[in-house]
């Protein structure tokens, strides 16, 4: 049996639209018949080269770290216990650790130092049919809009701000008369301003974008105030910041761009003890001014990811209808195109492959 898939075979090169045979799967595994996968910028900066140092590539390798879809296959291992059958829809967990390490022995397979991940270090959703261990799936009902377009977009963009508001809510930082920003309303911070009324605790929720369609966007998943960063300098945010909330700082940022611009613009504006959770990648380093760092005790957290169980909640949230989903369908022969929006920064929302 054929499938499409569109490979990657070098750095800075398009993806390759090609037909090629279904792969067989081991004993453990899942065929999962792609019903979606999400288009992640970091799908571009792989091609483009960002992890060139990081990641070991045996090229040809399909991208796509997020998927959703059904159950086309079961490897004669995947034990009853696993409850999987034939046309269930499931959603896929992509870190994929060693399961020896300490990482992985607390839960976080997707810090493992030894860990592959899907569409990366091994084959992912940008190909109709995808092999996948039965421990990394998680089963979902095919309900209303719990689709593979709308879920498959949760494994990493609905995951990834979740684990970081969660790391800011344990920190202390959130909650009732405090201020907290989300900065870049992309995928991951489309998903971000739910989350930060959801786990907020009753704080105020600004979102910073540079487009006003994408500030809709927040105020439309829950955002209270949202404000136009574009050609703006830090006094000029903090005189709109103030103008809306009465403070001109911040208590605490989830900051899902990634940029060194936006990252500085978080820790200028924050209060004493105020936090910054990064999980955007845009950039590649971080510049901010140490003795602010120190002498007015701010946290910065790196959240990469989320694990098995951070993804377990995002689903229940999803399954009980507290998610927005804004999606972008895009067909098979727009790939390249695509991925090309994504970089300019031109898609609303998320991206996602379908099959029809």
């Amino acid at each position: 049996m054929k499938m499409r898939a569109a490979r990657m075979y070098g750095y800075k090169q398009p993806l390759r639209l090609e037909e090629i045979a279904v792969p067989p799967v081991a004993p453990d595994e899942v065929l999962v018949k792609v019903g979606g996968a999400g288009m992640c910028r970091t799908d571009f900066q792989l091609i483009d080269g960002y992890f060139d140092s990081g990641l070991e590539m045996d090229f040809p390798i399909t991208p796509g770290h997020e998927v959703a879809g059904w159950v086309e296959g079961l490897g004669a291992d995947v034990p009853k216990s696993a409850g999987l059958s034939e046309g269930d829809q499931v959603v896929v967990f992509g870190s994929w650790g060693d399961g020896a390490c300490r990482q992985c022995h607390v839960g976080n397979e997707q810090l493992c130092a030894h860990g592959v991940w899907a569409g990366f270090s091994r084959h992912g959703g940008y190909q109709e049919y995808l092999p996948v261990n039965y421990r990394y799936l998680i089963k979902m009902p095919g309900r209303g809009d719990l689709t593979p377009e709308n879920l498959a977009p949760l494994t990493d963009a609905g995951l990834t701000p979740y684990r970081g508001l969660k790391k800011l809510r344990a920190g202390g930082h959130l909650g009732a008369g405090r201020t907290l920003a989300v900065s870049g309303i992309g995928g991951l911070g489309s998903y971000g301003a739910q989350y930060a009324k959801l786990l907020g605790g009753g704080a105020d929720v600004v979102a910073f974008a540079r487009s006003e369609d994408k500030l809709k966007i927040a105020l439309d998943n829950g955002a209270d105030h949202a404000i136009n960063v574009r050609d703006k300098d830090t006094d000029a945010v903090r005189e709109e910041l103030e103008n809306l909330t009465g403070r001109g700082e911040l208590d605490a940022v989830i900051e899902c761009a990634g940029s060194e611009d936006s990252i500085r613009l978080a820790f200028s504006l924050l209060a004493t003890e105020g936090a910054v959770a990064s999980v955007g990648l845009i950039g590649n380093r971080v510049d901010i001014p140490l003795f602010p760092l120190v002498a007015r005790e701010y946290t910065y957290f790196g959240s990469f990811w989320g694990n098995y169980n951070d993804l377990t909640e995002v689903l229940a949230l999803a399954e009980a209808g507290r998610i927005k989903h804004t999606v972008t369908r895009v067909r098979f022969d727009e790939v390249n195109e695509t991925l090309d929006a994504i970089a300019r920064g031109d898609v609303l929302g998320r991206a996602v492959i379908v099959y029809d």
